[in-house]
């Protein structure tokens, strides 16, 4: 399995279904008119017929979702219910969510890696800053799916297994593209940018009578490899609720994979049960090992999440702030929440390396 279906990206990204190419060039344009009424008629105009909609491929489908998703916070960011102006629309997004199994609207899927890069990129603004953070979350994905499928062979590993480690490993290689990618976010998307231009084009749009948020970074489903690691038997309230908001706008594998694991036995949980049984001062070499790697994989997760959470905070400070929560509905409160849980899971993974002894070396008072 994948995370998203990348044998199809490219072909995503090269269609244009609704013949939008041009049109969605001179949407920047129009965002910086704050052109209600021209964005409404560039809605208008792509809202295709629902039955030669009906008629699409899959990938047909998300990229016409993509499209017609960048005039939806276009028009909400100007103050304006799409679906109010254009209710047209409505069937018709309706049919593409069925369609794709996917919400009825966009999602940081649609805005980042199934949007096409160069000339053709579908944009907000147009800025350079917003290409950076698009670009970011690009490179972050497809590793993300990757990790997703070796979360999966994990799941079925114990810490006695030499598998154990080299999976993890493998885990850590795919992840190190997040710190990697926010780092260049921090370089090149200002908290200001953010937080006063970008962060309007993300607010939530109703569709059918319920309200979905736009295709922010908060999006990416990180939580997938969380649900490995350790939170599938660990209760947080706050971090519930917020797998509950945002795990139906992942892709159908995604999900799949939420529904197979949620309630399973963490990675964390695994090895805390090795050590009880072994005693952390005796440890086989096959569960120290899978015990480093793990706090390896907890490590990276954790500076991610540190430097998110610094990058949240700037953009978010009373300074710039015109939101209390972020882009997909969370506080900034959560992301230190969940920092702290990330840091807790691998101080404990850490303690159990640090009084681990070989085994087979003495124990007693002739050890000291």
């Amino acid at each position: 399995m994948s995370g998203e279906p990348l044998h199809t990206t490219e072909d995503i990204r090269a269609a244009d279904p609704l013949g939008a190419d041009a049109l969605l060039a001179a949407v920047p344009a129009m965002n910086a008119d704050a052109d209600a009424a021209a964005l409404t008629v560039a809605l208008r105009a792509l809202v295709p017929d629902l039955d030669r909609a009906a008629e699409w491929s899959v990938g047909a489908a998300l990229a016409a979702m993509r499209d017609l998703g960048i005039l939806l916070g276009s028009l909400r960011r100007h103050g304006v219910q799409p679906l109010a102006v254009v209710p047209e629309a409505l069937p018709v997004l309706e049919l593409l969510g069925l369609r794709t199994d996917m919400v009825p609207r966009d999602t940081v899927h649609h805005y980042t890696t199934w949007n096409p890069a160069g000339p053709r990129r579908r944009s907000y603004t147009g800025h350079p800053a917003e290409a950076s953070l698009q670009e970011a979350v690009r490179t972050v994905l497809p590793g993300l799916g990757r990790a997703l499928d070796d979360c999966e062979r994990l799941a079925r590993l114990e810490p006695y297994d030499p598998c154990f480690p080299v999976v993890l490993d493998r885990i850590a290689r795919h992840l190190r593209a997040m710190v990697d990618s926010i780092d260049l976010t921090v370089a090149r998307v200002s908290p200001e940018y953010f937080a006063v231009t970008l962060r309007p084009y993300f607010e939530e749009v109703e569709v059918g009578g319920r309200d979905y948020p736009g295709p922010a970074a908060a999006q990416v489903p990180l939580w997938a490899v969380d649900l490995t690691l350790w939170q599938c038997d660990r209760q947080d309230p706050a971090y519930d609720a917020f797998l509950r908001q945002s795990v139906p706008y992942a892709p159908p594998a995604w999900r799949a994979f939420h529904a197979r694991h949620r309630g399973g036995v963490s990675a964390v949980s695994k090895l805390s049960a090795a050590v009880s049984w072994e005693g952390a001062d005796r440890l086989p070499p096959s569960v120290t090992a899978s015990a480093e790697a793990l706090g390896r994989v907890l490590h990276l997760l954790k500076t991610f999440r540190a430097r998110h959470h610094g990058l949240a905070r700037e953009a978010y400070g009373e300074e710039v702030r015109r939101y209390e929560e972020g882009s997909a509905g969370a506080r900034v409160a959560l992301l230190r929440s969940v920092l702290d849980l990330t840091r807790e899971n691998e101080t404990m993974v850490r303690r159990t390396i640090g009084r681990r002894r070989p085994a087979g070396a003495p124990v007693g008072p002739s050890a000291a």
